[in-house]
């Protein structure tokens, strides 16, 4: 059993719901990323994901495209990254995901990724651009390692396709609030709870919704209908406006805390 799936387990024990953040690893430095999953994980973190940045990543918005490519002038790595969890397991046992593009995976080589990321106390890979028999094959790859896939679902996924999706799905499910790419919005979408509904018929994994959600209120409404809520580009903002690893950290510590409700 991955620590992912303990995780939900325990969260179903416990009748809450789980909060996922997502940083892009790199930004500003692996050091200073270290430093905010340990963070995060204090403040009531279930989940963690961390951004492989990419040159060309187009199912994010402006947010999340420029700390990606902030980290990628920083010199980060894929081996950066899991040399950095490597460290973290030390620290924290905290579940984490790596959120990709498949061009990094493939240039890094599939069957040494599983190999080295479980080694590095990775729990799961989510790939963005990968669907089908290329999902299915690396998902068996992943699970011989006992790494996740974890699985993109959005509102205009179709029944037929949510039902091949589950398949081969691992951990949980990444349900897509709306059509387009990341970002903060002021309301959430009432496609995300259909969309949560529909793929109920097809799995009994857990599904956490992301893509928009920037607010407590937004939180407390994904709850009340998912298994978690995922919140990128509102962390990712804070970290871009911060001047230096102190200053960061402090406005982290401060957007954590108004976001998370009382559970």
């Amino acid at each position: 059993m991955s620590r992912i799936t303990r995780k939900f387990e325990q969260m179903k024990a416990q009748g809450r719901k789980g909060f996922i953040p997502f940083i892009s690893a790199g930004d500003p430095d692996l050091e200073t990323t270290a430093e905010a999953v340990l963070l995060l994980a204090e403040l009531g973190a279930d989940i963690i994901e961390l951004g492989v940045p990419f040159s060309d990543p187009i199912a994010d918005g402006p947010v999340i495209q420029a700390s990606s490519q902030r980290s990628l002038a920083a010199g980060t790595t894929l081996e950066g990254i899991l040399k950095m969890t490597t460290e973290l397991r030390d620290r924290t046992q905290v579940p984490i995901v790596l959120f990709s593009y498949l061009n990094p995976l493939l240039n890094y080589g599939i069957g040494r990724l599983a190999v080295d990321a479980a080694a590095a106390g990775i729990d799961g890979v989510l790939v963005t651009d990968v669907i089908d028999d290329e999902a299915s094959a690396i998902s068996d790859t992943f699970a011989k390692n006992n790494i996740d896939l974890i699985s993109l679902i959005a509102p205009t996924t179709i029944d037929e396709r949510l039902e091949q999706i589950t398949q081969h799905a691992n951990g949980f499910l990444y349900a897509v609030s709306r059509t387009g790419v990341t970002g903060a919005r002021t309301e959430t979408s009432s496609e995300a709870e259909e969309l949560v509904k529909r793929t109920r018929r097809f799995t009994d994994l857990p599904i956490a919704v992301g893509f928009g959600i920037s607010k407590r209120e937004h939180i407390e409404d994904v709850w009340q209908y998912a298994d978690a809520a995922v919140v990128g580009s509102a962390i990712v903002a804070q970290i871009e406006e911060a001047k230096n690893r102190a200053e960061l950290l402090k406005r982290l510590r401060a957007f954590t805390i108004s976001l998370l409700p009382e559970r």
